[in-house]
């Protein structure tokens, strides 16, 4: 089993969303997995203080805010980074990542005076933009790279981006109210007409 494949079930382990309403087949592999996983009811995660909690909830806000459609703090995703990040990050990976919040913990006070959940919401994103360039020489950011399998040596910007968006439209509020839902799994209409404010459906794609 992939790393992809092995997010995918963990995914389905946490969040107890299906395969079909998310997209994707199974492999054997997987069903093999998840048939003899214990149930996992992780009902008191705290891997993070309460400062990292709130740091991670910030940014999990600025990258998929709230609008017109619930936001990332609404489906509950710092919840879902808090035990990914405990419960499945190798420790290599685990690293990274906390070197990162800590870096915004400590750095950020000390150039603008104010810790980092305490700023305006465009000078939180001037940070993570900042983050992001000096990240640009990841092969996350390679280009057409949507399905990658999970980078091992990702930088912190680049983990908490895809753990954000993955808990996101995995969860319930992002696959249904924000997602528009097609109960059809596994097929394709790759000529379905859209309007400019229509959203992409949330079924019916093969990962």
């Amino acid at each position: 089993m992939n790393r992809r494949e092995f997010m995918q079930c963990a995914t389905l382990i946490v969040t107890g969303a299906s395969a079909s309403q998310l997209g994707f087949a199974l492999s054997e592999e997987q069903s093999q997995y998840l048939a003899s996983a214990p149930n996992y009811i992780h009902t008191a995660v705290s891997y993070f203080n309460a400062e990292q909690r709130a740091i991670v909830t910030a940014i999990a806000d600025v990258i998929i805010p709230r609008d017109e459609t619930p936001g990332a703090v609404d489906a509950g995703v710092p919840r879902y980074i808090e035990l990914m990040v405990s419960d499945w990050f190798s420790d290599d990976e685990r690293a990274i990542f906390d070197a990162g919040l800590k870096d915004l913990q400590t750095r950020v006070p000390l150039e603008l005076g104010r810790p980092f959940v305490e700023l305006e919401k465009d000078q939180q994103e001037q940070i993570l933009e900042k983050l992001e360039s000096a990240a640009g020489d990841s092969s996350w950011y390679e280009f057409g790279n949507v399905l990658r399998a999970f980078i091992s040596d990702a930088p912190f910007i680049c983990q908490i981006k895809e753990l954000t968006v993955w808990g996101f439209f995995t969860s319930e509020v992002g696959a249904t109210q924000v997602l528009r839902h097609d109960p059809m799994p596994m097929e394709f209409d790759g000529d379905y007409p859209l309007s400019p404010d229509d959203s992409t459906w949330s079924g019916g794609l093969t990962a």
